[in-house]
């Protein structure tokens, strides 16, 4: 194994890297917001939304990641008088499985942080005198963020991981390029590179939320 061909095969997987990040990205920064309002619909008042909210999230969590993407990429086109309107490009197709997914993720863990709060929290805003967007902006929201952190933290590194999904709907990914290399090659050696790789992206990841989690428990 020679520098030249390590440095041949790296390329274009560090190019798929790119793809990775760019999913991990978008789907963090859409689900972590859409999970806490997914949260707010269980607990709304009006059941017919709570009751809708609640059969989503569990068939979110109870059916396999990779069948709801290949749902979305290669199933949505399929349905009837609608089919031809759903046919999307395959990595929008992906960012949207795996943002309806962690949302309903991301839903769970919220709520689990808001059952954690103390409900005398909610007595003391009263008698300050707070409204209910004062208690969950000033009080609630705080607490549940330090409380659910871990949890998301290990969520987000989760979501590094899966992103190998997006092989199977043939979007050209690190583990994509990694596998086209061993096909092309006959070696293993592109299989060890992409673990490499995706270690330093979840290692770089953790030290990160380890920050946060220091940070915010002192607060």
């Amino acid at each position: 194994m020679s520098f030249d061909y390590l440095n041949m095969i790296l390329k274009p997987m560090l190019q798929g890297a790119q793809i990775t990040l760019l999913l991990f990205i978008i789907v963090i920064t859409i689900s972590i917001p859409l999970g806490f309002i997914l949260t707010l619909a269980v607990r709304s008042r009006w059941k017919p939304l709570s009751w809708l909210v609640q059969g989503y999230i569990y068939i979110m969590r109870g059916t396999p990641l990779l069948l709801q993407l290949l749902f979305i990429c290669f199933g949505l086109p399929l349905l009837p008088v609608v089919g031809e309107y759903l046919v999307l490009d395959r990595f929008v197709a992906a960012c949207l499985g795996f943002i309806l997914n962690y949302a309903a993720y991301f839903a769970e863990i919220f709520r689990g942080g808001l059952l954690a709060i103390d409900k005398g929290q909610y007595e003391a805003s009263q008698v300050l005198g707070l409204n209910k967007w004062q208690t969950m902006r000033k009080i609630i929201l705080p607490q549940m963020f330090r409380v659910t952190l871990p949890a998301v933290s290990n969520e987000s590194v989760t979501l590094v991981k899966d992103t190998a999904l997006l092989y199977a709907v043939a979007v050209p990914e690190l583990l994509h390029y990694a596998q086209t290399a061993v096909n092309r090659d006959f070696t293993i050696v592109p299989y060890f590179a992409a673990g490499i790789i995706y270690l330093i992206i979840t290692l770089l990841l953790t030290m990160i939320l380890k920050k946060l989690e220091r940070k915010y428990s002192f607060e």
